[in-house]
């Protein structure tokens, strides 16, 4: 029987799947059942899963008509033998001493049932856009969580598999809220971590279920933390929900607001050619906003910081 059971579903993630299965294959922690699901792909996704799938017999392929990514969790689940469940998305790259960080630390503190880490934010193209760091005790976790908040990045999660199949799995009818309803009822069970180490490089893409269905995400936030205050016996708790601004673009205002934000960064950074890209994506997004016409200026004639600048 393997450590870990990885949990990957899989729907028209071409783009962006090789590089999502080889950072798996490639961790130093070798451990592991990579349990997939192609949740019915009209891309080259599967031809993809069934090529590596031939070379890896660690891999263990499935493939079904289009039930749902939260149904493909729960399938992926049942099938797992591992004493801890690691998440992975299709569009993500795991570090390769994530597994073997996170398994040391939840050997080492068995009050702890689920755990994260650290991500890298990069955008589809690779790049990197910030580092972001998550709370790491529990007492803070539970508190953003209780609040509406999703302390725990889900495909950075590690879980102990009799955990998960304790509080039944994932609520399909949470979905894309169902990482939120998750932590709170591990939450009740037992401790929740962050790992300060990157464990996982996330990418932001316009084709992620996040950034399509942000409006219906926090809809479901509020119905989940409901459900746990109520469990819990807790009053008062709406008045403390947090309603947080898009983190990712929803529209074309938000869209601009984040392009320009990441093109700045990048020019801060020396980056002038990914400078220059994100001007003209802030700019396609609203044209007649002049913030995206300045940077794009900047980034043209501007001389770039200085490298010791950059490092400061």
């Amino acid at each position: 029987m393997p450590l870990i059971s990885v949990l990957m579903p899989v729907y028209n993630a071409q783009p962006y799947l090789a590089e999502a299965i080889e950072s798996i294959l490639n961790q130093s922690l070798s451990d592991f059942e990579f349990l997939i699901l192609d949740d019915g792909s009209t891309d080259r996704s599967l031809k993809i899963l069934q090529r590596y799938a031939a070379q890896d017999p660690r891999i263990h392929l499935t493939h079904r008509a289009n039930g749902g990514y939260v149904s493909a969790l729960n399938a992926l689940l049942h099938q797992a033998t591992g004493e801890l469940i690691a998440r992975m998305d299709a569009d993500d790259m795991a570090l390769p001493e994530r597994f073997a960080l996170q398994a040391a630390f939840l050997q080492a503190h068995p009050e702890v049932v689920c755990l994260g880490g650290a991500q890298d934010w990069i955008d589809a193209a690779g790049r990197v856009l910030l580092y972001h760091p998550e709370a790491e005790q529990d007492a803070e976790i539970q508190q953003l969580a209780l609040s509406g908040q999703t302390p725990i990045n889900h495909p950075s999660a590690m879980m102990r598999r009799a955990a998960l199949l304790q509080v039944g799995g994932y609520d399909e009818a949470l979905c894309p809220a169902e990482d939120l309803d998750l932590w709170l009822k591990l939450g009740e069970i037992g401790q929740l971590a962050n790992l300060r180490d990157t464990v996982l490089q996330y990418r932001q893409h316009s084709g992620s279920v996040s950034e399509r269905r942000q409006l219906e995400q926090t809809a479901k936030r509020r119905l989940a933390c409901q459900q746990a205050w109520t469990r819990r016996g807790l009053q008062g708790e709406q008045a403390n929900f947090h309603e947080a601004p898009p983190w990712r673009p929803v529209d074309r205002p938000s869209r601009h607001q984040f392009m320009t934000i990441y093109g700045w960064w990048f020019f801060n950074a020396g980056q002038r050619q990914a400078a220059l890209i994100y001007s003209l994506k802030a700019i396609s997004a609203l044209p007649w906003a002049t913030e995206g016409w300045k940077l794009l200026a900047c980034a043209l004639i501007k001389p770039m910081p200085s490298q010791s600048e950059v490092s400061k």
